[in-house]
């Protein structure tokens, strides 16, 4: 099948997924503990802070999901989307020290790392073949200022122009920003005039500033990361947005969170995914933290997938939740898996142990044994290709002598 196209507004979701989806829960009965919800979602309204309580307080979780799960077919039928990029983290140096974090080191360390340009390009050479976009985030080199970054970006773009640039959270902007003395706005564009593509959705944690004090003091406020991707917005630039749960927030939090994105994303409908994932807990100082598990992850998912209704796609992040769930995931609302990825540091510090040596094919097969079609796409959800999996060629056998 030949690929298609969409805006970066639209991403590639079906225009009428509302009307889709009132006909779709119509035609199923459901538990009276979830009428009302249901009723919204058949008329079309909102589903309020209180719904998603609820959600999350529903004791079927099954039924949860079969509703997130026919949210996202009202969108986008049996199709899940998956990328093929590698993540390049340019430095874990930083002046920063999140609790949660155990990917950051200090200059001192002796496996602290900070990526020349051509170190930088050396690493991309290596995947160049193989992947459509590279993402890079990192840490908040006490040393870089958005020069930096300007002439690290337009020599990836030079020599690899046809390689989507993902990069730069809110946090990493704003320390840019303080570094070179200039306005977010200034520094979003001289970093799109340098060959940015589009902006990661990480440091979101939960958008609740007494929560962020104790996970990750220092950071940049919940105000500030909602306009740090105002301002990219405004400028044309897409991204994604995060929610990190299981340390401290609770469950009106994380609601609050979605919220506080969804109300972003009515602005420009330039938040492209939402990306949530669970606290991983290996090397990290938050002895206090909660920890999801299997099931808390799948809700969360499901739950995002109703509240979201202003953004398009709902990742599940088999970086960080691991294969397994990610594959359940994509039954309980997520139609969006990471891609092949390559390599990564961030997650599999912290103690993620989901495979990095995926290809296309292996990316197609999880998506197909989750029963459903899988869809390559770009950085920007703006061009979509149907995978057909065509296993590889088993080895000829000598035949055994008898």
């Amino acid at each position: 099948m030949p690929g298609w196209i969409s805006t970066p507004a639209s991403a590639g979701c079906d225009a009428d997924w509302a009307a889709n989806l009132s006909r779709m829960v119509a035609a199923k009965q459901w538990s009276s503990g979830l009428s009302d919800i249901v009723n919204k979602l058949q008329s079309g309204q909102r589903l309020t802070v209180e719904d998603g309580i609820k959600l999350y307080e529903h004791p079927n979780l099954h039924e949860v999901g079969q509703l997130a799960n026919m949210a996202k077919m009202a969108r986008y039928r049996e199709y899940v989307f998956f990328n093929s990029n590698v993540h390049i983290n340019q430095t874990n140096i930083c002046v920063l020290a999140c609790k949660f974090c155990a990917f950051r080191r200090s200059k001192r360390q002796s496996d602290a790392y900070d990526l020349s340009i051509d170190a930088y390009l050396e690493e991309m050479a290596k995947y160049a073949n193989l992947v459509d976009e590279v993402h890079s985030v990192g840490g908040l080199h006490p040393d870089w200022d958005v020069e930096h970054y300007e002439n690290l970006i337009s020599a990836a773009k030079q020599h690899y122009p046809d390689i989507a640039i993902k990069a730069l959270t809110a946090v990493e902007i704003k320390h840019l920003s303080q570094q070179s003395d200039i306005t977010y706005q200034e520094t979003l564009e001289r970093l799109k005039a340098a060959g940015l593509d589009s902006l990661p959705g990480g440091g979101a944690e939960i958008l609740n500033d007494d929560v962020r004090k104790i996970i990750c003091n220092g950071k940049e406020s919940s105000s500030e990361y909602l306009e740090i991707h105002r301002r990219a917005h405004a400028l044309g630039i897409p991204s994604n947005c995060t929610m990190l749960f299981g340390t401290i927030e609770s469950i009106r939090d994380r609601v609050l969170h979605m919220d506080q994105l969804r109300k972003l994303a009515d602005e420009y409908n330039l938040f492209q995914c939402f990306v949530p994932y669970p606290f991983l807990p290996d090397s990290t100082r938050l002895p206090e933290a909660q920890l999801a598990t299997s099931n808390e992850v799948l809700r969360t998912i499901a739950v995002s997938r109703l509240m979201l209704d202003s953004i398009p796609h709902i990742k599940a992040y088999r970086m960080n939740i691991g294969d397994e769930v990610a594959e359940l995931a994509l039954n309980y609302g997520a139609d969006d898996i990471d891609g092949t990825v390559r390599q990564e540091s961030i997650m599999h510090l912290a103690g993620a142990n989901s495979s990095l040596n995926y290809d296309i094919y292996q990316m197609a097969k999880l998506v197909k044994d989750a029963g459903f079609v899988p869809i390559k796409r770009n950085t920007t959800y703006t061009y979509f290709t149907t995978i057909n999996i065509e296993p590889p060629k088993r080895p000829r056998r000598l035949n055994v002598i008898a």
